[in-house]
């Protein structure tokens, strides 16, 4: 019995985030690098403002918020005036350029949900934004 306990306790003693690390590896110049985190910052906060807005009952607030800075909206406007090299689509796979333009078509459309003012058919739709994001992250990295 104590040789079976010692392993298995030692299994569960090793760190969470011990195993490897199986994502995508997407190599792009620091500059493009910089430009996506902050990208990806700010629709995180986009999002948590969406949700803020949700449960207060500003439906049509939080669909104002997700196409100006999720949805295509916001697309074309975050790369004004950049280099190629800075942009960071540039340097992604086409599969992972899909993904990201998967997340603005989710922005636009949980938008035109929500400009409708259905509070309920707008929290239906909110998974599928989120869900955009986690597909991204959880196959590509980008360090």
């Amino acid at each position: 019995m104590k040789r079976l306990l010692c392993p298995l306790l030692l299994a569960f003693a090793l760190p969470v985030g011990a195993a490897e690390d199986t994502r995508q590896f997407v190599a792009m110049p620091a500059s493009a690098q910089t430009v996506l985190r902050a990208e990806m910052l700010d629709m995180l906060a986009a999002t948590h403002e969406i949700v803020e807005l949700l449960a207060t009952g500003k439906v049509k607030e939080a669909g104002a918020v997700a196409e100006s800075r999720i949805g295509n909206g916001a697309k074309n406007l975050r790369h004004a005036g950049m280099t190629p090299a800075e942009m960071p689509g540039r340097h992604m796979p086409e599969a992972m350029r899909k993904l990201a333009w998967g997340m603005h078509d989710a922005g636009s459309a949980f938008a035109l949900v929500a400009q409708t003012g259905d509070a309920a058919k707008t929290l239906v739709a909110l998974p599928t934004l989120t869900a955009a994001c986690i597909s991204c992250h959880a196959a590509y990295r980008t360090r």
